[in-house]
């Protein structure tokens, strides 16, 4: 036996690790060096490993919250949607459930349906101007109280006018020649306004006198006069013969519950002046859902006096619907 046995895993020259075979015979050596070095990259591995792992569960933690919140805002339109048509439905029966001659043109009221809470306001369509329906005057009166020129609000209630007119001129219109050398892409329509936002086509108008009219115009009236009882005051404002003195004294009177709604004619002259309410109502109903969050829509209904629905819908706007939607009928 040699004087001198080299022992596996001994340190020898700078602290190599020796191997021996059973003879004695070195066969190889690892340094401490490459050992670490070995470490070092199965610890970076694995950081790596563990980075990628925390990259997808964060991917998979957010899209897990956008599902949510994409579903619970699916859910608060589907409920919203649904408290709006309960509240149309209650309005309908309120209106439909007694006779036409004692049929309120306008009322209120709240109610709770399941979770959710609503609070209804509805009007005849009469307390608006019909564009289709009113005269020159009303129209043009109505723009001067919202600001415009006297002599502006003649033209552009003639071009309202022209519009809705119908012409057997074809060609030879000069309303449409007027669209043609203006470089419009288009000619009136020579029929009825279908929706009142189609407005902003009627050339001529500029943009800011449309905005101002639109909350005090309609298409689904059908009569060329306005309820005094409903109408807002820019709209009583736009009566012949009515002054600011005269203005006052009938907004004033009108809210009297003692008050005979028939001299309410008296004061306004009667001409272009109502008590009559249109089939037409438009509808205002604020949704209240669980946990506090509140919605809004518009629904403009007509009451049918046969078949079997007892109204059909006309226009239908959510609260988060662009500002312009339309008035365009529709189906119920």
């Amino acid at each position: 036996m040699p004087d001198r046995e080299v022992e596996a895993g001994r340190s020898k020259k700078g602290g190599a690790a020796l191997r021996a075979a059973p003879d004695g015979t070195e066969f190889g050596s690892i340094s401490r060096g490459e050992q670490q070095n070995t470490r070092g990259f199965i610890v970076v591995a694995v950081l790596w490993i563990l980075a990628a792992l925390s990259a997808l569960v964060l991917i998979y933690l957010t899209y897990v919250t956008n599902t949510a919140v994409v579903v619970a805002g699916s859910t608060d339109r589907v409920q919203t949607d649904a408290l709006v048509t309960a509240a149309v439905e209650l309005a309908a029966y309120r209106l439909t459930n007694v006779i036409e001659a004692l049929r309120p043109t306008s009322g209120t009221f709240n109610a709770k349906v399941g979770a959710g809470k609503l609070s209804v306001t509805f009007r005849s369509e009469a307390a608006r101007i019909d564009l289709n329906a009113a005269p020159k005057g009303l129209i043009s009166r109505l723009m001067i109280g919202l600001g415009v020129n006297p002599s502006n609000a003649a033209d552009y209630a003639d071009r309202i006018l022209a519009w809705r007119a119908a012409t057997e001129a074809g060609e030879d219109d000069p309303e449409n020649s007027l669209y043609r050398t203006s470089g419009a892409a288009y000619i009136p329509r020579h029929a009825p306004f279908p929706e009142a936002e189609e407005l902003w086509l009627v050339r001529g108008i500029p943009s800011l006198v449309v905005e101002k009219m639109l909350p005090f115009v309609t298409v689904f009236s059908n009569l060329a006069a306005v309820n005094v009882l409903d109408a807002a005051p820019q709209v009583v404002a736009a009566l012949p013969g009515m002054t600011p003195e005269n203005l006052q004294e009938v907004l004033a009177q009108r809210d009297d519950p003692a008050l005979d709604p028939r001299s309410l004619l008296a004061m306004t002259g009667s001409e272009g002046a109502t008590l009559a309410g249109s089939k037409a109502y438009r509808i205002t109903i604020g949704v209240e859902l669980s946990g506090g969050r509140r919605s809004a829509a518009e629904v403009v209904i007509l009451l049918l006096e046969s078949g079997d629905e007892p109204y059909r819908v006309l226009s239908w706007r959510n609260a988060s619907d662009d500002g312009a939607a339309s008035q365009k009928a529709s189906p119920r």
